[in-house]
């Protein structure tokens, strides 16, 4: 029987089942080191586990946690949000959400909370953004943006669409901040009755145990 050419090069290059099994085992390997630690750190940080210290969060935990595609927020440029986090991702980051209806004194604590947050990160501080969705804002707080709040960036809604907000968190009642994991994950919130140094203490906490992000 006559092999073509077609036939030989199909047969040369098509890869045996051991060849496939080796593939997919390299790409799980591959993905396990990469995001193991992550998921890991999830994990121990919202049950406690391998914590000698118990569950000590100080935020309010969403569980489960909200993809942040639900918000549908978009960058003035129309850019989605969702589209900077997910495991194809390089070095995405944790983001720190503040969402409020019309900003008032509530809601610019909270800004100016977020911004010393990032300020006492320390050397992980450029792991952690920050940004904002605000109803309206008044007009000495537009003022003064560019000098006092120039690294929080300003989000929108996409035209046409409504937030799926998560239980507890109503932004026109009561503003929020947000945590948003690399992966887009929004797994805490918290609000003018939390600390400084009890979102400070959930971050390092978090950006001690993942590598990612």
């Amino acid at each position: 029987m006559t092999t073509t050419t077609a036939d030989s090069v199909t047969g040369k290059d098509s890869p045996n089942p051991e060849q496939v099994r080796r593939g997919r085992r390299t790409a799980l390997l591959l993905f396990a080191v990469g995001f193991g630690p992550m998921v890991l750190a999830t994990i121990m940080f919202y049950t406690g586990w391998l914590n000698p210290m118990g569950h000590t969060n100080q935020g309010e935990l969403i569980m489960p946690p909200v993809p942040v595609q639900a918000f549908n927020l978009e960058t003035s440029e129309g850019e989605p949000l969702v589209q900077r986090f997910g495991v194809d991702k390089v070095d995405p980051n944790w983001l720190m959400l503040v969402v409020a209806g019309p900003c008032g004194g509530d809601c610019e604590q909270l800004l100016y909370l977020s911004r010393q947050v990032n300020i006492a990160l320390g050397k992980y501080a450029p792991r952690v953004s920050r940004a904002a969705a605000l109803g309206s804002v008044p007009a000495s707080l537009e003022q003064r943006w560019s000098t006092e709040y120039s690294s929080m960036e300003r989000l929108q809604h996409a035209p046409g669409t409504t937030p799926a907000w998560p239980a507890g968190v109503v932004p026109d009642d009561a503003p929020r901040i947000l945590l948003v994991d690399p992966f887009g994950n929004v797994m805490m919130h918290y609000g003018v009755e939390h600390s400084g140094k009890q979102l400070l203490k959930d971050l390092k906490q978090l950006l001690k145990l993942s590598q990612i992000g």
